[in-house]
This record gives structure tokens, sequence and C-alpha cells, in this order.
């Protein structure tokens, strides 16, 4: 599935593909369930072992800083074992196709 890139993002060409690997890594991982809340807004629900909310926090904050458009809010959940929390993200209305590709490939990841 491809993934276009809008021209607000800052991140270098040669690292794009890297940074996706890694979004597909976690909605592999992680994701259970993704919610269209608007067209400008998708709530994701992700559950895994412990340091998961570090993680996710470590790369929606990488994000923000070269896609500046994206709001990303991370909400703790209750989980069995492991952590849980809830990942929303929100974008402006011009970058709903944006968001519209991230929700998609979060529904349906690629396995490594």
């Amino acid at each position: 599935m491809s993934f276009e890139m809008p021209d607000a993002c800052t991140l270098p060409t040669a690292e794009r593909p890297l940074r996706l690997a890694e979004f597909d890594e976690l909605f592999a991982t992680a994701v259970r369930r993704v919610e269209p809340v608007t067209a400008e807004h998708v709530r994701m629900w992700l559950t895994g072992p412990a340091g998961l909310a570090e993680t996710v926090r470590d790369l929606t904050a990488r994000e923000t800083q070269c896609c500046s458009f994206f709001s990303f809010t991370i909400t703790p959940g209750a989980a069995g074992n492991g952590e849980a929390l809830w990942l929303d993200v929100v974008v402006p209305a011009q970058y709903t196709d944006v968001l519209g590709s991230l929700a998609q490939r979060a529904a349906t990841p690629a396995l490594p």
C-alpha cells in the first residue's frame, strides 16, 4: 500500500521509508481497533507490552517535528497485562487524505 507524503512534511526523503516502517511495525503489533471520528479525526486502540506508551510518545513526537499538521493525543487505557492506550490523530481539513491513508494502513497493517 502506498502512502503519499504531503509537501508540508519536512522529513528528508531518504528517511521517509524508515519512518513509515516504524508506523507499520506499531500498527502490526499494537493497533487493535481504528475508529474514524470525523474526516479530520481518527482514534486508535493500542495494546502491547510495558513500554508501549513510551514508544508511541517517541514516534508521534518525532512525526510532529517533521509533519506539524498532525496532532497526536495519547490517553492511557486499562489493560490486563502490559499497556493499553487510545491514540487520537487529528489533522486540519486540507490533510484529511493523509489521515485517511494513515488510518487505512493502521486498520490493515502489512506484517513484516
